[in-house]
């Protein structure tokens, strides 16, 4: 299993889409994305996406330098045709374009269809509470990458569907970046690449057994990942079948939808609220920061770690990896070393 610096990652991405035909811009955006994924542990938001995005760019269902085209908007809302541009890049233009109107109205909400897959979202909440803004999110697969079932379902009907909720702090901000299944589609691929076993809960074959054969997801009959909750199933499956319906109807693409072609897609909701125009900005900081030090101090069980709050096991990924260096596993390498061949692009040693 090959280890590189997230500098060299990040040029070696960057040169892939170079190749690819992405503008110098928009390349390095993406390949910044993809590595910050792989350092916050995020293994399945990361380089192994370079692949799927330059597949889909060959075969014409992203296209790079697309326009970022607002259909319509309010002084408090844009709805936006990313054009199937990248993922990254249009989400991007679409928080910064955000936050100005949150400043002047204290909230505002966009929304992405036809776009590209935008990675993890935490990095956008990461963004907005960076300027003090609080930040609510979700996307679905533009109708396609449906691997969820319904409990006691034996196909799936909907996708992984995130919700991520952003706090500002006075130190670091709370991400709650998380799947309404039990995990992500990409830590499943992850596992599939590694020729590794899935654990056990996460998957159900084509007849809606337990199976921890992560190849269930990509061969037919088709299995599907279980919804977030366990035995209680029908909360994570609820919560990501409302968020499928929001982000579709809210966006103008398709809720999950049998039978449509894989476009590598999102569609996109956002919502960004200016914490200082509710009770205020001295108030809000004091008792978040205040709740989230008390939850850090609660009094450990017997032989319990150190309690964190989210997203903090991404920083301390963050600072780990940047030490020792961001681990590729050999399936990852491999696909990718057979991509640099194809586009004449060195791999980094």
């Amino acid at each position: 299993m090959p280890t590189f610096s997230a500098e060299k990652l990040t040029a070696f991405a960057k040169s892939l889409f170079l190749a690819s035909n992405v503008p110098e811009g928009e390349a390095g955006r993406v390949a910044e994305s993809l590595v910050l994924a792989n350092l916050c542990g995020h293994d399945s938001h990361g380089m192994i996406r370079v692949i799927q995005y330059a597949d889909a760019i060959k075969d014409g269902r992203l296209k790079p330098g697309a326009p970022f085209t607002i259909v319509k908007q309010t002084a408090a809302v844009l709805v936006v045709d990313g054009g199937w541009g990248l993922g990254q890049v249009q989400a991007h233009r679409l928080l910064d374009r955000l936050v100005p109107r949150a400043e002047g109205l204290g909230l505002a909400a966009g929304t992405l269809k036809n776009c590209g897959h935008i990675g993890r979202l935490g990095e956008y909440a990461e963004a907005a509470a960076a300027r003090k803004m609080a930040f609510l999110a979700s996307v679905n697969n533009h109708g396609f990458g449906r691997g969820v079932a319904p409990p006691g379902g034996r196909e799936p009907r909907i996708g992984t569907n995130p919700l991520c909720v952003g706090v500002p702090t006075s130190g670091d901000p709370v991400v709650l970046d998380i799947g309404t299944s039990v995990v992500a589609e990409g830590k499943v691929r992850v596992a599939f690449n590694k020729g590794q076993q899935a654990p056990e809960g996460w998957l159900l074959d084509s007849e809606g057994r337990p199976t921890t054969d992560p190849s269930v997801l990509y061969k037919d009959p088709r299995g599907s990942i279980q919804p977030l909750g366990g035995s209680q199933a029908y909360k994570g499956f609820g919560i990501g079948l409302v968020l499928d319906m929001l982000v579709g109807g809210f966006s103008g693409a398709p809720c999950s939808t049998p039978g449509l072609p894989n476009m590598s897609g999102n569609a996109v909701f956002f919502l960004v609220l200016d914490v200082d125009q509710f009770a205020g900005a001295e108030h809000f900081l004091r008792e978040v920061s205040g709740l989230a030090r008390n939850v850090k101090e609660c009094p450990r069980a017997a032989g319990a770690g150190d309690i964190l709050v989210p997203g903090e096991p991404e920083r301390r990924s963050c600072v780990q990896r940047r030490q020792t260096g961001i681990p590729l596993d050999d399936g990852t390498w491999t696909q990718l070393t057979t991509l640099a061949q194809r586009l004449n692009v060195p791999a980094p040693e």
